[in-house]
């Protein structure tokens, strides 16, 4: 049984190896339109998610305790823990589980152990240093357009004395 498990494993590691691309993450392969790419991007990232799924429970634990009393702090940390744990967890087993379906991407949770239902933001890259726009100078409006000012009122001429 190990040893089909473990040819099973080799099998698809030789298969998948060449759509795994120095510059994209298996979040952003999962997301792939093409076959290859999100079945790789898939598996890579559901067995991260499974792999990894107990730090949420660490991460919240310590940032519920830093930021709350220390009782009540740990235990609100630790639910919400578990929670993301659980997600993660799960949405990693489906991406193990469906990674050969194709069309479907699964259920992608984020990257952040801080915070597990926080969306992915694309990574804009510029390719060049955009340059300051030049504007002309304001106008200046003329001596007899500018509004009068009031002459400052002192606070303490409404204070009886």
């Amino acid at each position: 049984m190990k040893m089909k498990l473990m040819s099973a494993l080799i099998l698809f590691t030789i298969v998948l190896s060449p759509y795994v691309r120095a510059e994209e993450n298996v979040w952003t392969m999962a997301e792939s339109e093409k076959y290859g790419t999100k079945a790789g991007g898939m598996l890579g990232r559901g067995v991260v998610n499974v792999a990894t799924c107990f730090v949420d429970i660490i991460v919240h634990t310590v940032e519920g305790t830093q930021d709350g009393p220390p009782f009540v702090g740990s235990m609100t940390g630790l639910g919400s823990g578990l929670a993301c744990g659980a997600l993660r967890v799960s949405s990693g087993a489906l991406d193990v589980v469906t990674f050969w379906v194709p069309g479907f991407n699964g259920m992608s949770v984020s990257r952040s152990y801080s915070n597990c239902l926080e969306p992915e933001e694309e990574s804009i890259q510029p390719t060049s240093i955009p340059q300051a726009p030049v504007y002309a100078q304001p106008v200046q409006p003329a001596a007899s357009q500018a509004p009068a000012q009031e002459p400052q009122k002192n606070v303490y001429d409404y204070v009886k004395k």
